[in-house]
This record gives structure tokens, C-alpha cells and sequence, in this order.
């Protein structure tokens, strides 16, 4: 009787100290506490969804002039317009003439404008890309959002000068997917996976 008496004891003070062991080991508040303390993802700010914005453009503007055949660098959809490769340079041109507004102390690097293979005219656009990263890159989001003086914006903060440029390039890859459709092929943001 006496042994079965200690069992009990012994099985009532397990139960009876279990929960606290439990609560013990989950997550506090504040991150007190033996468990593991969950990670709540980074807080969105401008200046993280402007990088991510971005980057993301550049790999996608990448994407599409990678499609094009280079043989058809030159294609025009009519004689007015700027050619497929003339897009791809244009837009390094537009980025050059406003990154630079940004203030950034990253030295600007030598684009090419005159590129005349689809090799060169990619390289030069994401050269201005990354160059633009390195810029925004420099910036924290207090800092972005200073007021600066851009070619044709005029007082603009920094953030509208990459917002700027990143609407410029999808305009651009409207009409580039335009260019890839009448040559029989499908731009990169409506292929399936």
C-alpha cells in the first residue's frame, strides 16, 4: 500500500508540474523564455521595396532581352519606331541620365550607348542596373526620401527618381513584348512555367 501511495504521490506532482514545465518552454513576449522566439519577417519599409522593386525589374527586363534573337536586334514594328536592341539601350540611356540625381557616391561606370550586338546592348542596360543598385544600396529610408534635383523632374526625392525609372522600363517591356509577338515568340512575364 505504502508503494502504490508514493506512485500516486509521485504521478499527481508530474501532473501537477507539467503545464508550468510547458509554459516554460514556449514563446515569451519579448523573446523571454527557454523555447525559441519567433522571428517576425523583416518590417516593409520604402527603401526595401524599392530595392526589391528594382532588382526584380532588372531581372525581368534582362529576361526579355535575352528573347529576342540577335538577328532581330534590329526588327522595328514600323520605320518610326526605335528598333528592339534601340529599346534595350534607350533604357540605359534613361537610367545614366537620372541615377546619377540620386547623389550616390558609387562611381558611375562607362555604358556603352553605341552598342551594336545584342551581347553589348544587354551588358550596357545591366550595367546601368546594377550601378543603380549599388546607388539605392547607399541610402537607408530616411535618406531615400530626401529631396534631390533631377534632369526633367526637377525637386523630386530619391525614392520618385527609382519609381520613376522602374515605370519607365515596364512601359519599355510593353513595347519590347509587342516586338517578341510579331516575331512569333512569348515575352518572359506571360510564358508558363
Amino acid at each position: 500500500m505504502k508503494h502504490a501511495l508514493r506512485t500516486m504521490m509521485l504521478l499527481i506532482s508530474a501532473l501537477a508540474v507539467m503545464p508550468s514545465i510547458a509554459a516554460a518552454q514556449q514563446p515569451q513576449p519579448g523573446g523571454r523564455g527557454r523555447g525559441p522566439t519567433p522571428t517576425a519577417p523583416p518590417a516593409a519599409t520604402i527603401h526595401s521595396d524599392l530595392l526589391k522593386d528594382w532588382t526584380g525589374m532588372k531581372d525581368m527586363i534582362v529576361k526579355i532581352a535575352n528573347e529576342m534573337p540577335p538577328d532581330k536586334f534590329g526588327f522595328k514594328s514600323t520605320p518610326a519606331q526605335r528598333s528592339y536592341g534601340e529599346h534595350v539601350l534607350h533604357i540605359a540611356q534613361v537610367n545614366m541620365l537620372l541615377l546619377p540625381a540620386l547623389g550616390a557616391r558609387t562611381p558611375a561606370p562607362q555604358i556603352d550607348l553605341k552598342a551594336a550586338t545584342k551581347a553589348d546592348m544587354i551588358k550596357a542596360m545591366a550595367d546601368s542596373f546594377d550601378y543603380g543598385t549599388a546607388a539605392i544600396k547607399e541610402f537607408d529610408n530616411k535618406t531615400i526620401q530626401d529631396t534631390v534635383e533631377a534632369a526633367f523632374m526637377g525637386p523630386s526625392t530619391r525614392a520618385r527618381i527609382i519609381y520613376f525609372l522602374v515605370g519607365h522600363t515596364w512601359d519599355t517591356y510593353g513595347q519590347m513584348a509587342v516586338y517578341l509577338r510579331l516575331n512569333g515568340r512569348v515575352p518572359p512575364a506571360s510564358q508558363t512555367p
